[in-house]
């Protein structure tokens, strides 16, 4: 709905909703490949699905790591269409929403417990990955980047109240 507020046409809101389904498995960690994608939505909205889809296997299948895959997905999106850095913009302002969330309620996110995984990366990779995406949309000069770009700074100066060492809820978490 960000993108919708924010103007976006059909095709880019589509995209949104769709934006993980290459990306992310599902609960039996099965992947929707791209061909069977482009059967079944119309071939411009899967062509943007792959655009802001982050590659996290090898060709080999295997896991890349973090600052590999991020490191990739930051040299894609710098070429990306102004529709796939404004999909990009609202999945990142609404990731870093959810970490900064679980961080006020003193949930540490970057250590595991019983009920959930923490972050693949500290505190200091996820602050230059959310930097990066902003400056990127910060370089695009269309208009309704401007509230997504200014949400994101929000959620990024939060995040990094938050994570300060000794200041944090996460620094508490139990």
């Amino acid at each position: 709905l960000t993108v919708q507020r924010s103007g976006w046409d059909d095709a880019t809101v589509a995209t949104a909703f769709l934006h993980d389904v290459i990306e992310d498995g599902n609960q039996w960690g099965d992947r929707l490949p791209y061909d069977r994608l482009v059967n079944l939505i119309r071939p411009d909205v899967a062509d943007l699905v792959r655009e802001v889809s982050e590659d996290k296997r090898d060709t080999s299948g295997e896991s890349l790591p973090w600052k590999t895959r991020k490191d990739g997905y930051i040299d894609r999106l710098r070429e990306a269409s102004d529709g796939a850095v404004a999909i990009s913009l609202a999945d990142k302002l609404h990731n870093l929403w959810t970490i900064n969330a679980g961080l006020r309620k003193g949930i540490d996110v970057f250590s595991s417990d019983d009920n959930r995984r923490a972050l693949s990366a500290d505190p200091q990779q996820q602050l230059w990955f959310f930097r990066e995406v902003y400056k990127i949309a910060g370089e695009r000069n269309d208009p309704r980047f401007a509230p997504l770009r200014d949400r994101l700074l929000e959620e990024i100066t939060r995040f990094e109240e938050l994570t300060a060492p000794g200041d944090g809820p996460s620094q508490n978490a139990s």
